[in-house]
């Protein structure tokens, strides 16, 4: 077994002992440090920690020399898109000129045209793109990520989507990578004047077929305006569950959907979204254990309003913040402009948007056991920062900065 030994490292950031919940409210604004520390790495795993005080012989380990660098656990995105066939610059030069994201939507554009492309894309060609996506956010610290079908919207394109995410599975094994299935993302244009035959279609043969081949763990739904309502959403929901996929929703992006609420109906493991968050939605996420997830480069790239983030955590709620990586909305995996996001845009602390990138982000994916600290017997998922970073509060500060300076994903070196 590998063992590898960071030493001298300058602060070993967000070091937790136990992670039995999620950080909500004031908690959030807490990240337990060690500084003058040590990290040991026992084949994937970490295996020990502590000060350089402290640091008893490790004869048999890779020593690694860190000279005051900090480290602190990879991101946790929990929500992305990144299979999926063409990108969409013609769209974004459509908002340039006024028209909105519904209106690209409604004439054919939006999901609809990534969905027709994706339909004339092999699944070898839509592996190799997704290939490179994937290794491009690996380069940048994600060290977890859960990917979405919903670019197929028939029942061969969907299952040929969440192929590709086994695919990748299958050949990353060395972090976590969650599949969900997505087939309630828009509504096909053959299908406009028909919609309860298209939630048949999801119900009664792709629903089946996706849990036969063992091909997604949660199923979510867009539960918005000018897409899925909330009974459809609900239907949707409850079948799934039926197949033992778990409940996630696309809630609240463009208008009060109701899809918070059912959402925490379902049990949702998340939802995603809440640019739309008032009262009844605090209340439904009250005690709920469901993790609300927002994406504040969706709201950026789409140039419409930003999730109430201080409200939310001002509720003593938990906050989840991911990337949404996808052609049409957020063409980015940086999670580090995320971070920068989260903190000018939604008025998030550096300290609380690490905790939502980090643990919470595993939470909202169920892997709060391997993922998202730096504790012992979780993978050795590491980000090494650059010798100019002073303080975890440069992190959002320097949002133009290139500050990661090694990645490590189950121990062992990215790139």
């Amino acid at each position: 077994m590998k063992k590898r030994l960071f030493t001298n490292i300058g602060e070993l950031l967000q070091v937790r002992e136990k992670t039995t919940n999620p950080l909500a409210g004031k908690e959030m604004s807490e990240v337990p440090s060690i500084e003058n520390a040590w990290l040991l790495a026992e084949g994937n795993l970490i295996a020990r920690y502590g000060k350089m005080d402290d640091l008893a012989d490790v004869s048999d380990a890779e020593r690694i020399d860190l000279s005051g660098r900090k480290v602190m656990p990879a991101w946790v995105d929990s929500h992305t898109h990144i299979v999926f066939a063409k990108s969409r610059e013609e769209e974004f030069v459509m908002r340039l000129k006024g028209r909105s994201y519904e209106e690209i939507a409604a004439s054919g554009g939006g999901i609809l045209n990534s969905a027709k492309k994706l339909q004339q894309t092999s699944e070898d060609e839509l592996y190799r793109s997704a290939e490179i996506r994937l290794n491009e956010v690996r380069a940048l610290g994600t060290g977890a990520i859960e990917i979405k079908s919903g670019y197929g919207l028939t029942t061969d394109s969907e299952l040929k989507m969440l192929r590709v995410i086994k695919r990748l599975r299958e050949n990353y094994p060395d972090m976590p990578i969650k599949s969900t299935f997505l087939g309630a993302h828009a509504l096909p244009v053959e299908y406009k004047e028909r919609r309860e035959d298209f939630i048949r279609l999801i119900i009664d043969e792709m629903l089946p077929k996706v849990a036969e081949q063992g091909l997604a763990e949660y199923c979510d739904v867009f539960c918005e305006r000018g897409f899925f309502t909330y009974d459809e959403t609900d239907r949707i929901l409850q079948a799934a569950a039926k197949y033992d996929m778990k409940p996630k929703v696309h809630a609240n992006e463009l208008d009060y959907s109701g899809g918070v609420q059912v959402g925490v109906k379902n049990k949702a493991i998340s939802v995603d979204h809440l640019e739309f968050v008032g009262k009844e939605e605090l209340e439904a996420l009250d005690g709920s254990g469901t993790m609300p997830t927002l994406l504040p480069s969706t709201a950026f790239f789409l140039d419409i309003d930003y999730a109430p983030a201080r409200k939310i955590i001002d509720y003593g709620l938990p906050v989840a913040v991911a990337s949404d990586y996808n052609p049409g909305s957020t063409p980015s995996g940086r999670m580090p402009l995320v971070m920068s996001l989260a903190c000018i845009k939604m008025k998030m602390t550096p300290a609380e948007a690490l905790n939502a990138m980090t643990i919470n982000g595993a939470f909202a994916m169920e892997i709060e056991d391997k993922c998202g600290s730096i504790t012992k017997g979780k993978l050795a998922n590491l980000i090494v920062l650059n010798k100019e970073v002073p303080s975890l509060d440069f992190l959002p500060y320097a949002f133009g900065t290139d500050w990661i300076d090694e990645v490590y994903i189950s121990g062992r070196k990215v790139g």
